[in-house]
């Protein structure tokens, strides 16, 4: 996936899908690296603000710590 793929899929993925991607992603994923990474979380704390903290704890329930 290219950056900008990269910045799309960002853009149109839930907190939920987000927080998955965050918690379960494995060393050195691009998404989490330099400049991108930076851009993944700018977005995901935006996407948190929006869901708050209720919506948080319901994503991260539904996702758990296992794979």
């Amino acid at each position: 996936m290219n950056p900008e793929e990269m910045k799309k899929w960002i853009d149109g993925a839930s907190y939920k899908q987000l927080l998955s991607r965050w918690r379960f992603a494995s060393a050195g994923d691009p998404f989490f690296m330099g400049e991108m990474g930076e851009y993944y979380q700018r977005k995901m704390a935006e996407k948190e603000v929006e869901v708050g903290q209720e919506g948080h704890v319901r994503a991260s329930k539904s996702i758990g710590w296992e794979k």
